[in-house]
This record gives C-alpha cells, structure tokens and sequence, in this order.
C-alpha cells in the first residue's frame, strides 16, 4: 500500500497542490511611455544553459499583465534578484496586485531604480531600468522569432483567442511564455568576487524563496538560511575509458596519455563537450598532438573566457 495521499490538481498547481520552492524575482519593462515598470515573479527559470548560440531564461505569466504586454510590445526586460530583507518582500507583494497600472502603483514603489547598463553603451538600445538595491541583474530580450511568436501583439486584456503557441508568446487564452536570450548579467562587485576567487559559504546572498500563494490571505516565503556544503563525490574514469572516446573525437588530431589524464575526473556525460574544444583549439593552432603542456593552456583560456563572461 503506497505511503501518499492523492492530492486533486487544479489551476495553479504549483501553489495549490504542492510546496514548491521558487525564486522571488522582480522583472523590469518598459512602459508605452518610457517608464519602468516592476512586476513580481516566481515562474522564472534558466532554459537554454549550454549548446545553444545563446543563454536563455523562461518566463510564464499572464498575457494580460503588465510585464508581459511590455515585453510583446518592445521585447526587452530585466530580471532583478531582490534580497530576502522583510521590507523587501513586503514591497514586492505590493506590487503584485493583478490589475494595478503603473501609473498608479510606480509612483508608491520603495525600490530604487537606475539606467540600464545596456542602454548606457548604447543609447539606441531603449531598455527598462534596472534595480540599484540588489544582488544581480539579468538583462534580456525577448526571442520572438521562435514558435511563431513575432506575430503577437499587444492590446488585448480579457483574454486572447487561438490558435496558441506551444512554448513562446500567447500560449493559452491567458497565459504566455518568454523565452528570453540573456544579453547580459550584472552583479554587485562584493558577489562577483566571490564567484571569481571560489564561493565560500559566507558568500552567498541572501535571497528569498516563495512557496506562492497557499491560501487567500497570505504570501508565504522564508529567508536564507546557513548554507552547507556538501563535498562532490569524484569519480574517475579509466584512462582506457578516455582513450577510447578521444580516439574518436577527430580522424587527425590524437591525444598522449598525459593529456587524458588532466580529464579523468570530468563526468561522462560532459567528456565529449570537452574533448570537442580540446580539438577545436588544436585546430586553430595547428597542432595534431595534444600534450599535458597544450591541456594546461586550453584550461588556462577556458578560465579567462569564463571571466570575461563574468
């Protein structure tokens, strides 16, 4: 006999039919007038992470909310990482009263508010402003190209009529979907730093996480807590393992035994992404035999790459 309860799943079910931890972020458009608006939300989420040509976030909201028909209007938004500070929290929730303009609820708002860095480099590129007080920022724009979105307008607020997309614009009658290329990330220095040098447990922000609304009155989320570290198990792969896969990674381009070794200890799952750069950076400098040496320079570009990336 099993040990659950079967529990009924209704709209929402991610606050009405589970404890279901999510971020707290506040998500910056740009108003038909140039201001900024600032929309509270929880269903956001990293979507394309790596082998794409570029790093996306998802989105699902109501279509009839500000945020999203800001972003079908111009396609560009920020996405705010607010600390778990009581005050914080309590201004978020202000702001997610559905309906509210933000003509009316702008003006009221705590939160500090700055130019876009995106926009300061470029002043062609119109973008929303971001949040001054907080930890990090991601600056998007919306890939409206995909699933047929690009024909989604703005404009309609009682519901939109089909047919729907699957996965990005209108997806419902009330609901949408972004997908959001990442054209930037900003970070306070203190938390960069941080990443750069190797995260300690002292380093981590102090973020909020929600649990939705569990019932009609109340907005339950809780605040950071120590973190724990838990040590990685290393598992290495046998040279013979490695080999054999590098051995196939190009008909030209070979790998000493030494070279193998510096790679034991990456996952199989990522060892043939690994072998393909390894390869790819042969290539540009001519080389057909990659040795210990030539696996020390390929690691010392693939930190400095991830660096500037930061």
């Amino acid at each position: 006999m099993s040990s659950f309860e079967n529990l009924r799943i209704v709209d929402n079910f991610y606050q009405t039919s589970l404890f279901f931890p999510m971020p707290t972020v506040l998500i910056s458009t740009l108003c038909e007038d140039g201001s900024t608006n600032l929309g509270p939300y929880s269903l956001v989420q990293p979507y394309y992470v790596a082998g794409k040509d570029f790093y996306a976030m998802l989105l699902s909201c109501r279509n009839s909310s500000n945020t999203a028909q800001n972003i079908l209007r111009n396609g560009k938004c920020a996405i705010n990482f607010i600390t778990d500070e009581k005050k914080n929290f309590r201004e978020a929730v202000k702001l997610s009263w559905p309906g509210d303009k933000p003509s009316e609820k702008m003006p009221k708002c705590a939160f500090r508010l700055e130019k876009s860095m995106t926009e300061e480099e470029d002043p062609s590129d119109a973008r929303p402003q971001v949040m001054t007080d907080t930890v990090e920022v991601i600056e998007c724009t919306w890939v409206r190209s995909l699933d047929g979105a690009d024909r989604d307008q703005p404009g309609v607020l009682d519901g939109y009529e089909g047919p729907y997309h699957d996965f990005n614009g209108i997806t419902s009658k009330f609901g949408a979907h972004f997908i959001l290329k990442i054209d930037r990330i900003l970070m306070k220095k203190k938390y960069k730093d941080a990443i750069i040098r190797g995260v300690r447990a002292g380093d981590f922000p102090s973020l909020p996480v929600d649990y939705g609304y569990r019932d009609s009155k109340n907005f339950w989320y809780h605040r950071k807590t120590r973190m724990r570290a838990e040590l990685l198990q290393m598992r290495q792969a046998s040279l013979a393992s490695v080999r054999y896969a590098a051995d196939r990674a190009d008909d030209k381009i070979k790998f000493t035994d030494e070279a193998l070794k510096t790679i034991l200890g990456v996952p199989r799952v990522f060892l043939p992404l690994v072998l393909r750069g390894c390869v790819d950076w042969a290539r540009e400098n001519n080389v057909e035999l990659i040795t210990e040496e030539h696996m020390k320079i390929i690691n010392d570009k693939r930190a400095k790459e991830k660096n500037k990336k930061k």
